[in-house]
């Protein structure tokens, strides 16, 4: 069992969104895990003034085709890294303040 503040109930169920293709965040996607099935690269847009510090979108690569994480040009992504690594690597987009993200996990 994990236990935190953060961590209300027992039990912990995450929704899903399904992509097959480019696809740019939205505010429903907030504590889901966004998965990108692709043959070919796709680009995973953040969007400014959409998110509020502390949310978190979790996104894993299901497909070959390599995922990028980019800002819309207002936003911003930093992290050690903006793609993930390979096929079923995963990461979490934590948005720290107002159009800034960090992005964390399998990402090179």
């Amino acid at each position: 069992s994990v236990t935190g503040a953060a961590i209300t109930s027992s039990t912990f169920n995450i929704a899903t969104n399904a992509k097959t293709t480019s696809y740019t965040l939205v505010a429903s996607d907030t504590d889901k895990l966004v998965t990108l099935n692709s043959a070919s690269g796709v680009t995973l847009t953040v969007p400014s003034a959409v998110f509020s510090a502390g949310n978190v979108i979790n996104i894993q690569q299901i497909g070959a085709g390599q995922v990028t994480v980019a800002g819309d040009g207002t936003s911003t992504v930093s992290g050690t890294g903006t793609k993930l690594r390979t096929q079923y690597s995963a990461a979490s987009i934590v948005c720290t303040g107002t159009n800034t993200f960090t992005l964390i996990g399998d990402i090179q």
